[in-house]
């Protein structure tokens, strides 16, 4: 049994024991009308981005926090959802720092938010937004088509370990982000070499799970949520997710987990919100606020369950403290598959 060692923090979590291992920013005209603006906030529709295409983990996770906001009547302004894909997240994190000061934009982000800076995707990162919450943590899938000749996530780790190059891994972040980092991990757990060789092709228009349908690709990385309907519907098949146990309801809590089949390795990813770059003081606090709320109501509990989400809850403070540990443990990660720029 491999020893196992953790990446904590509920970021991107690689459990194996081995040796691998800022707030507000209102302005003072901001802060002295705060009271005012407080009272009458928000009074216009709010630009709620997802920085990917429709389907994904970004886009699910978003559309079902503005749902749950709308239906338990803590929010009542519009929360119109806007898909802005490219660079694996990179071309909404742009966005943003056109819309610097803007109390009328949240965004949501996962690892790839670190990532992408430090693997040289863009120059931008974690700290030019302003982090409000994080709310979730929610784990990798693996997944294949339902004719398949990969039964097992094992079977899939004997045909690398012989050839490196003989599957196809495909996932809809970019090249040394989520998806693909999260398949590295499980791969290097289980003991296949070269994993720099593995072929991994980004489909950032979220079309993987059409992708490893259509043959494609062998095996699509992903999150468990992203695929329920089509696990459901018999189309793919789920190989294992990166939990450290079961999680969910349903065909969620069907999966078996990595460490299950003998790859002792969890990857965790968070999911929180952000504001643009210097987003007054009275909206962090109003959205911090409402953030907490919504984390506390029996709706979000039902669709965090459903979704195989576990509920993790920060505040402003905490979560950019948080972010300052992952993007040191990213480091790391990528230092060690040679993704480091």
């Amino acid at each position: 049994m491999k020893k196992i060692k953790t990446i904590a923090g509920v970021c991107l979590t690689l459990v194996m024991t081995s040796s691998m291992i800022f707030s507000g920013c209102g302005s003072q005209s901001a802060n002295s009308d705060s009271k005012e603006k407080k009272v009458d906030y928000p009074k216009k529709a709010m630009e709620f981005i997802a920085p990917a295409g429709a389907g994904g983990g970004w886009d699910l996770t978003i559309r079902t926090t503005a749902k749950v906001l709308g239906d338990t009547k803590l929010v009542s302004v519009p929360m119109p959802i806007t898909n802005k894909t490219g660079g694996g997240g990179a071309i909404a994190l742009s966005y943003l720092q056109q819309k610097k000061g803007s109390d009328s934009i949240v965004t949501v982000y996962s690892p790839p938010l670190i990532l992408i800076n430090l693997n040289g995707s863009t120059e931008y990162g974690y700290k030019n937004t302003t982090p409000i919450a994080r709310l979730i943590t929610d784990y990798g899938a693996f997944v294949v088509a339902k004719d398949s000749k990969y039964k097992t996530i094992n079977d899939v780790m004997e045909s690398l370990k012989k050839d490196p190059k003989s599957v196809k891994i495909g996932g809809n972040s970019s090249a040394g982000s989520m998806d693909h980092i999260q398949f590295l991990l499980m791969a290097k757990a289980a003991g296949v070499k070269n994993i720099k060789e593995i072929p991994y092709i980004s489909f950032q228009d979220n079309s993987g799970s059409a992708q490893v349908l259509g043959g494609h690709v062998d095996v699509f990385s992903t999150g468990l949520g992203e695929v329920r309907t089509l696990i459901e519907s018999g189309q793919l098949r789920a190989l294992a997710s990166t939990a450290a146990k079961r999680v969910g309801t349903g065909v969620i809590k069907d999966v078996p987990t990595c460490k299950e089949m003998g790859i002792d390795a969890v990857f965790e990813n968070w999911r929180g919100m952000f504001g643009a770059p210097d987003m007054p003081d009275y909206a962090l606090k109003y959205w911090e606020e409402t953030f907490k709320k919504m984390s506390e109501t029996e709706d979000w509990k039902k669709v965090c369950e459903t979704n195989g989400w576990d509920m993790v809850y920060q505040n402003s403070e905490d979560f950019k403290k948080f972010l300052d540990g992952c993007n040191e443990q990213y480091k790391e990660i990528l230092q060690e598959i040679g993704m480091l720029k």
